[in-house]
């Protein structure tokens, strides 16, 4: 049976989307990351400025999301993220999302599978842990919920 346990909850600070047009495979866009915050029992810290997500948004609104972050470590330990996942929901509430409005995110599907690179040993259960993730998107920051898969 699959279990899930709480990790940490992240709130993802964005900068203004850079909008890269119409390639093959949908809409490119990159969308800074600016800074934030984890906190969690076993995983609390900051998000370091310098990471991005580049997403692919297609036809019908739907959003692949391809982040990739540093967390700084309440305790000094540095770990790379990297979040995949996909957003979508109705056209009208995607429309609201873009034009930046707060949005209920139980009206629309965020889900996430990030993965977890580190050196430090304190931390290297991440690097062969599997964790889903939820999110939500404000206007200028994303909120996820981690879940470790036990």
């Amino acid at each position: 049976m699959l279990e899930l346990a709480h990790l940490a909850d992240l709130t993802v600070e964005l900068g203004p989307p850079l909008e890269l047009g119409d390639a093959p495979k949908g809409r490119r866009r990159i969308i800074p990351i600016t800074g934030g915050t984890v906190s969690g029992a076993r995983l609390s810290g900051t998000i370091l400025s310098g990471g991005a997500d580049w997403q692919t948004v297609f036809a019908d609104g739907s959003a692949e999301l391809d982040t990739r972050y540093m967390i700084e470590t309440h305790d000094g330990a540095t770990i790379d993220i990297r979040n995949f996942g996909y957003r979508h929901g109705p056209a009208e509430v995607i429309a609201r999302l873009a034009r930046g409005e707060e949005v209920d995110a139980a009206e629309y599907y965020m889900r996430t599978a990030p993965r977890f690179e580190t050196g430090d040993g304190r931390y290297a259960w991440l690097n062969h842990t599997l964790v889903v993730g939820t999110g939500a998107r404000q206007k200028a920051s994303v909120t996820l919920t981690f879940y470790e898969v036990l």
